[in-house]
């Protein structure tokens, strides 16, 4: 279905761990929206509350709704619970076990009783047939048609819901994969198939088998999900076009998502991101940290040239905490962030060291933290920040949420206090330190490992926790500007809002500059831009921008580094002179300098096609106002820069003026979210209300 851009009201969903959000776009461009508790056996009852009670009050008819969008952690959940569809997986003969051997790469490199993750799709559910090509795509061994068709039969007699098929070195000829799942639909109609050559046909098998795996995984559920969602809208009158937000930060049809959803695994995630590069934009701040902390996770991205960076594969379900080859690997286009057990509801408790540790476990919303009266009893980050007075039951601000100093303080002590022979409070000083130096050493670990250093970024920080701890990580993190835009609380649900309708297409496809292929190379290019561009115009048929890059190496390496091409020009005899310098070039930029006199290999292709999104006009923002003259309210708080509780000014963020100059220590309260400032902290209103916080002086950063 095509669409143009809607015009009337918007309305977006976010389903995190512990809260969905719902927010309402009127036409004028302004927002409501409305926080809920997540029900986790049935996510769109959820939803559908939230959407209810906004619709209610602001007075929308159901016709007047001219756009949903919607992301979720459903995916990422399925794979990390192991909650999916049951799941065969065929292979190529030799090669039943890549996606339990894994490479030759250990995340602990010197621990002999390593545990490696284990596998999402069990040995006895693998299977082989005697088929292979080689890396041209030349036929070695023929797929037999009746082993073919004695494998679909045996498949459909076995119970299984869904099935994987990735034969060695099928992104270069996807034929016998598109053969075998014609077999298995013959044989059981019924059946889920995702095949490797659609879903990532991508060099690397073992990355490659384990995103076709993933998708075949999660492929039911999400369906089934999906398609309940899009029912029971269309049963309350809502029946615009519904849209999902994939993990590289852009809209896609349900119709793709429900064939893809290996690509949704972060799409909440990603919406906050694109809210953050959003305002980076709008402020003018070319270098952004986007700190975004909610009930269950903290996610942190780095974005340059208002953009954030971007990768081909990730990792989901990481057995160790900042760990690469620790998770499952995931080869698809998305958005580069790190993303830890540091939300509002991670569980806190006392390791055999007698060291505080903060998740990954989380309350979520089912019991949720101890302070919630729903029934938790671990402490968790929430129940600190309440102890510490950072969070008070008459502003918390959560509907139908009353929060319990008493059951917070018991938590504190039962699981923190007792074994470390603390007090409440002194136990929740300990949880709020190790989470904020848990995020700040997150920051740190991803920055590093894209060559950056964060001195000269703005953090932006969003989510219903981050307010309450950015200021006190701006400070580890030596930065000096910290912006809390308006609707920080549901920011990610925003940023749905402003994303393009976009697609990426990848493909690897093998040449060198010293005997460049220029009519291959030009050919799927252009297969991949009609394969995005198809996706786009399922939702739209405004104006697109194409981007296209490859990924690039020198012989005899292991990893390929981005190159960007031109987004129209077709590739001529100059092609490898023109590669080779921009290779060079990129290669400079990521490591400093270049190597002499080594062939350049081109290994994979990438489109991405997205849609024109006007930007918003400029904003001047600026760190100094007029100081507040009012009087405000006091409580005691914890202030981590002078190390006690003192007193401490409460405002509500809705009373406060266009220019009004704040100086900690201050608590601003609003209906989503609460922000922090500590004894050194200045906070000024800008003109469209968003809070820009600095420092009164610019001291080195407390540790």
């Amino acid at each position: 279905m095509t669409v143009e851009a809607a015009t009337g009201n918007r309305i977006a969903a976010d389903v995190g761990g512990t809260f969905t959000d719902v927010v309402l776009e009127r036409p004028d461009g302004t927002y409501a929206s409305t926080k809920v508790l997540t029900t986790h056996d049935a996510p769109e009852r959820g939803i559908l509350d939230g959407v209810t009670q906004l619709m209610t009050s602001e007075a929308v008819e159901v016709g007047d709704v001219a756009q949903f969008v919607h992301g979720t952690t459903l995916a990422t959940n399925a794979l990390i619970e192991r909650r999916g569809a049951k799941t065969a997986f065929i292979t190529t003969e030799g090669f039943r076990d890549v996606i339990e051997t894994r490479t030759e790469s250990r995340f602990e490199q010197y621990d002999l009783d390593i545990v490696l993750p284990t596998p999402l799709i069990e040995r006895k559910d693998r299977f082989t047939l005697s088929e292979r090509r080689n890396a041209r795509g030349e036929e070695l061994i023929a797929l037999a048609d009746d082993e073919m068709t004695a494998m679909a039969a045996h498949i459909a007699t076995s119970g299984y819901e869904s099935v994987a098929v990735g034969f060695i070195h099928s992104y270069v000829d996807a034929t016998n994969e598109q053969r075998m799942r014609a077999a298995l639909l013959d044989a059981a109609p019924q059946l889920s198939v995702s095949i490797s050559s659609d879903v990532s046909p991508q060099m690397r098998e073992y990355e490659r088998f384990n995103t076709v795996c993933a998708n075949a995984y999660v492929q039911p559920l999400m369906a089934s999900y999906l398609v309940r969602l899009r029912d029971q809208l269309i049963e309350r009158g809502i029946s615009c076009p519904l849209y999902l937000v994939h993990s590289g930060g852009g809209l896609m049809s349900v119709e793709s998502a429900a064939a893809f959803p290996v690509r949704l695994v972060e799409s909440g995630p990603a919406g906050g991101a694109i809210f953050a590069a959003d305002l980076a934009a709008r402020y003018g701040r070319d270098r952004v940290v986007s700190y975004d902390m909610g009930g269950t996770t903290a996610k942190i991205t780095l974005i340059e040239d208002y953009r954030p960076q971007t990768t081909k594969t990730f990792e989901v379900d990481r057995t160790a905490r900042f760990k690469k080859g620790s998770g499952m690997p995931i080869s698809i286009p998305v958005i580069d962030m790190i993303e830890i057990g540091a939300g509002g509801g991670s569980i806190a408790s006392v390791d055999r060291l007698g060291q505080i540790r903060i998740g990954p476990h989380s309350a979520g919303s089912e019991p949720g933290p101890a302070a919630y009266s729903l029934g938790g009893e671990h402490a968790t980050v929430t129940d600190a920040n309440l102890e510490l007075g950072r969070l008070h039951p008459d502003t918390f601000g959560a509907t139908d949420i009353d929060l319990s100093p008493e059951l917070a303080s018991r938590a504190l002590l039962t699981s923190v206090g007792a074994p470390l022979g603390l007090d409440a409070p002194t136990a929740a000083v300990g949880i709020a330190e190790v989470v904020d130096e848990n995020m700040a050493n997150a920051a740190r670990a991803h920055a590093v490992e894209n060559g950056k250093d964060m001195a000269g970024y703005t953090m932006i920080a969003f989510g219903g926790g981050a307010p309450l701890h950015a200021a006190r990580l701006m400070d580890k993190l030596g930065l000096d500007e910290l912006i809390v835009p308006p609707g920080a609380g549901v920011g990610s649900a925003i940023g749905f809002l402003v994303a393009p309708f976009s697609y990426e297409a990848v493909r690897s496809f093998y040449t060198t500059t010293a005997d460049f292929d220029v009519d291959g190379s030009n050919a799927v290019l252009a297969e991949l831009t009609d394969e995005a561009l198809a996706f786009v115009r399922q939702g739209t048929s405004a104006d697109v921008v194409v981007e296209r890059q490859v990924s690039m190496r020198y012989v005899g390496q292991g990893w390929e580094i981005p190159v960007t091409l031109d987004e129209h020009a077709a590739f001529d005899d100059r092609a490898a002179d023109l590669l080779t310098r921009q290779f060079t070039k990129a290669y400079e930029v990521f490591f400093g300098r270049a190597i002499d006199d080594l062939a350049i290999e081109a290994v994979s292709w990438s489109v991405r096609v997205s849609s024109v999104v006007p930007r918003r006009r400029p904003t001047e923002i600026a760190a100094t106002g007029t100081p507040t003259a009012k009087e405000f309210a006091s409580r005691d708080a914890y202030d981590s820069v002078l190390g006690e509780r003192t007193p401490t000014s409460t405002l509500d963020r809705g009373d406060l003026a266009i220019g009004e100059m704040i100086c900690g220590p201050a608590i601003i309260s609003e209906s989503q979210t609460t922000t922090v400032l500590g004894a050194h902290h200045r906070c000024t209103v800008q003109p469209d209300g968003t809070l820009l916080i600095t420092r009164t002086e610019r001291q080195e950063a407390t540790s």
